[in-house]
């Protein structure tokens, strides 16, 4: 076969694999059934103000995922807790997360994570008290957005607690969780940004890092932010 034409073969399949690719990750937000959710914005003094809550439970359940036994993100939306990861933001706005952590802790593999970082005053509240590091040892999850240079770690709910979540959603008035509250902002030029989990907190998995650590709709997902 002359070299030429391998060439023309080797830059098909290169052209190939590349379309294959961008099908892959334009249909991101799609895979796992997690449509974009819209969250309400208030505006302060004339400057929009976001209110996340979120949480995050050991075993997401039957009646919100196919894999019941996977561990999982919900927000809170106007219709309840949902397993939606895809979020709506609008530009330079500040966003106040609550966050209701229903899962033990699994520990980080970077203890560089356990300080939270690109959030407003630089510290975290975990029970309204400022924390500006978390133990490696007892982190239960974090939320993440590389792009925007953010990372807040929650610490995991004791092994002893008394009353433990079975399956989501859980309930912040029943059952024993960690609550954590930070701030942020939002990029003036808007973007989409991944989010996600850096703990290794998917049972039965290679290295933790499988199943609902690499799926739209449960450890991770996107911020649309819209200028």
């Amino acid at each position: 076969m002359r070299v030429w034409v391998k060439l023309l073969l080797i830059a098909v399949a290169v052209t190939a694999a590349g379309v294959l690719i961008g099908f892959y990750v334009s249909n991101l937000t799609t895979l796992a059934g997690s449509p974009a959710y819209s969250i309400p914005v208030h505006n302060v003094n004339g400057h929009p103000v976001v209110e996340l809550e979120i949480q995050t439970v050991a075993a997401v359940g039957p009646t919100l995922s196919p894999n019941p036994e996977w561990v999982s993100y919900l927000i809170h939306t106007t219709s309840g807790w949902k397993r939606e990861t895809v979020w709506d933001l609008p530009a330079n706005a500040t966003v106040h997360v609550t966050w209701f952590n229903f899962d033990g802790a699994s520990g980080l593999r970077n203890p560089y994570l356990a300080r939270p970082q690109g959030i407003v005053g630089n510290h975290i509240l975990v029970y309204n008290r400022p924390v500006d590091r978390v133990d490696p040892n007892l982190a239960s999850h974090t939320f993440a957005v590389p792009a925007l240079g953010l990372i807040v770690a929650a610490p995991g709910v004791p092994d002893d607690a008394k009353h433990p979540c079975g399956y989501a959603p859980c309930s912040p008035g029943r059952d024993s969780h960690t609550t954590v509250h930070f701030a942020f902002h939002t990029p003036a030029k808007g973007g989409h940004f991944r989010w996600q989990c850096f703990v290794p907190c998917a049972a039965g998995w290679i290295f933790g890092f499988g199943g609902p650590m690499q799926t739209i709709g449960y450890m991770d997902g996107f911020l649309n932010v819209k200028a």
